[in-house]
């Protein structure tokens, strides 16, 4: 299978907007501080994550990163469209960290396929460190969910497995 490297690696930038825009407006509706900081701290990666993309990308219909990223959110995007009906639904933190969760967990997929079909050292590294840091994602969001479903934390798991 042929992919169209820079296609893929501006629709990465594009995927990296939309879940930055996730994590904006979900953390606008958090009510716990800790669950609003850790959706606040995902939003900042996830524009990094578009500027390793934006680095690689040879085309210039994106003249500005940043002019691009604090574009409106585009509504017809899979992170934001998700986001938007949690929140018409009734926001909750519970909601939002497992729709995050789940986002997160097809990224880190899409990613390292997507490296596995390029052939540039260079592009196929950035493919696979943003999957590697869209699993460090989930692994936030998941302690974090622990943590606010009142579940037994990773630290302390050790304890409860001893007594």
């Amino acid at each position: 299978m042929s992919i169209n490297v820079q296609e893929a690696v501006k629709q990465s930038i594009q995927t990296e907007k939309n879940a930055m825009n996730f994590y904006q407006m979900g953390s606008q509706w958090m009510k716990d501080p800790e669950a609003k900081r850790i959706f606040e701290i995902l939003a900042k990666e996830e524009r990094e994550h578009a500027g390793h993309f934006y680095k690689i990308y040879k085309g210039t219909d994106i003249p500005s990163l940043d002019a691009f990223l604090d574009t409106p959110p585009d509504n017809e995007s899979s992170w934001v469209s998700t986001i938007a009906r949690i929140i018409l639904e009734e926001f909750n933190e519970q909601k939002a960290m497992e729709a995050a969760m789940d986002r997160e967990k097809n990224l880190e997929e899409a990613l390292n396929k997507l490296a596995s079909l390029v052939d540039d050292v260079q592009i196929k590294a950035v493919f696979e460190q943003n999957a590697k840091e869209t699993h460090n994602h989930y692994l936030m969001i998941e302690s974090e969910y622990a943590r606010i479903m009142g579940m037994v934390h990773e630290s302390d798991m050790d304890i409860y497995v001893r007594e």
